[in-house]
């Protein structure tokens, strides 16, 4: 059993909360952390210290700061299997598959660690007796609220960019992973002054609260529901919110294309992480001249994947994620492989194709968050396109495709911030998404995120009058 303690002002505390939470190993149902839940005094007291250090970290040379980062991924990455460890048995991911996001999130502080001092401010084009700036400052005390899906990664990449610009950070991880979040923030911490890392743990009120206190950034990845509630707390303390929020990604296969290839790419977006990835394959358009095989394919690798794949992080995202199948299945969808949770202990649900689904199904609309595969067949590339676009949210879509056009039309129609061609992951290591709609706002990852965590000052500067 995991006991998770908070950190205030350099101080590891249990709080003084009169709440606890216990997380369930999504495996098996044994309890493996217990939280104390962090009070309000709590959180005020955490943001309180990081205001009180934020002033002496931005004045720390951006090299110092780069050099404390890089020793942080150092220490991350001779930890990365006891990490492992904790991610697995809090959300369900496979060892080996977590051991591989921590690498990620290694070689994003690193990455930070670069940009961070060639970040810089430039000078504007005036006339010959004046200086014009462009100056960049750290925002000051940056709230980092982070999800249960990819805990490490994605906490490394906000942690780093915020803190190699010069911010005090206050984290505050899921309450379905904070041992790993807890573990994370004991690693990093001694890197960095007093103050400058903090750590809050509990649930959706202590995330409020920390959103709608005297902070200057909060940055969350999540879901979009609460996204929305952060944007509003952001509207009332002129905080910035920097928000990656839900997605319902759309998976064009366009005619032409061999249907075995891409069906082994619709089950990697669909099933990877049990789903539960934000730029997930959520919902997939196949040209009816390649459904046929597409689909017999597609079950295929799905009932290959149901021999490696883990269990969601809870019971209650699984009956959540078969309601909509069920729902789907009453309204005509046919179920060519899984389909229903299985008995037993834990929180498993098999890799599931559904043929026939219909754009009004929840399984298409929604997002689901789970390993399931909802096919649409379509008459056209340019009717996929629409169908694809129809949707709240604007956050990533994949298109298969052999033709040139099409894969020009499709990046330069689609509403989303990532747009993916013949692969359902990949891109640089500096690459920024800058979600839409109900997927959030601001970039995320890259550079532009360095440009995220701070803020912009103009400065004319003109010598004084001659004979002073």
């Amino acid at each position: 059993m995991y006991d998770v303690e908070q950190l205030i002002a350099g101080t590891w505390t249990p709080g003084s909360g009169d709440r606890t939470l216990t997380v369930i190993d999504p495996r098996d149902d044994t309890p493996v952390t217990r939280v104390p839940v962090s009070s309000e005094a709590d959180v005020a007291a955490a943001v309180k210290a990081a205001r009180a250090a934020a002033a002496e970290w931005a004045r720390t040379a951006p090299a110092a700061r780069a050099a404390a980062l890089h020793a942080a991924a150092t220490a991350v990455e001779a930890a990365a299997g006891e990490l492992a460890e904790i991610m697995s048995a809090e959300m369900g991911k496979p060892v080996g598959e977590a051991g591989d996001s921590i690498a990620a999130g290694v070689g994003t502080l690193r990455q930070y660690a670069e940009l961070g001092p060639t970040h810089r401010g430039r000078t504007l084009a005036g006339n010959d007796e004046a200086i014009d700036l462009m100056a960049y400052a750290p925002r000051g005390v940056v709230a980092v609220i982070t999800p249960w899906n990819d805990p490490v990664a994605v906490s490394c990449g906000l942690l780093g960019a915020a803190l190699v610009t010069g911010n005090a950070v206050v984290h505050k991880p899921s309450e379905r992973t904070p041992a790993t979040g807890w573990r994370l923030a004991q690693i990093l911490a001694p890197h960095f002054p007093d103050g400058v890392l903090g750590l809050l743990a509990g649930d959706g009120p202590v995330g409020a609260a920390l959103a709608g206190s005297e902070v200057d950034v909060v940055a969350h990845v999540g879901s979009t529901a609460t996204g929305r509630a952060i944007a509003a707390a952001c509207a009332r303390t002129g905080a910035k919110a920097l928000l990656e929020n839900g997605g319902s990604d759309p998976l064009i296969v366009d005619s032409g294309v061999d249907p075995v290839w891409a069906a082994q790419q619709a089950a990697l977006g669909a099933f990877a992480n049990a789903g539960q990835i934000c730029v997930a394959v959520e919902r997939i358009y196949v040209h009816q001249d390649v459904a046929a095989p597409f689909l017999d394919a597609l079950a295929e690798e799905a009932a290959a994947w149901a021999e490696k794949i883990g269990p969601l992080v809870d019971v209650r995202l699984r009956s959540g994620v078969d309601e909509q199948v069920q729902a789907a299945v009453r309204d005509g969808a046919r179920v060519l492989c899984g389909g229903s949770a299985p008995g037993g202990a834990g929180a498993f649900y098999p890799p599931t194709v559904l043929a026939d689904c219909t754009d009004d199904m929840a399984v298409v609309r929604e997002e689901t968050f789970g390993p399931v595969a909802a096919v649409v067949t379509v008459d056209s590339f340019g009717t996929a396109l629409a169908r694809a676009a129809e949707s709240p949210y604007g956050l990533a879509a994949t298109v298969l495709t052999g033709s040139m056009s099409h894969a020009q039309q499709a990046w330069r129609e689609l509403p989303v911030g990532t747009v993916k061609i013949n692969a359902v992951f990949g891109g640089a290591p500096g690459g920024a998404a800058h979600p839409r709609r109900g997927s959030g706002q601001g970039f995320g990852y890259g550079p532009e995120l360095l440009d995220e965590m701070t803020v912009m000052k103009a400065v004319h500067i003109e010598a004084p009058p001659t004979g002073w």
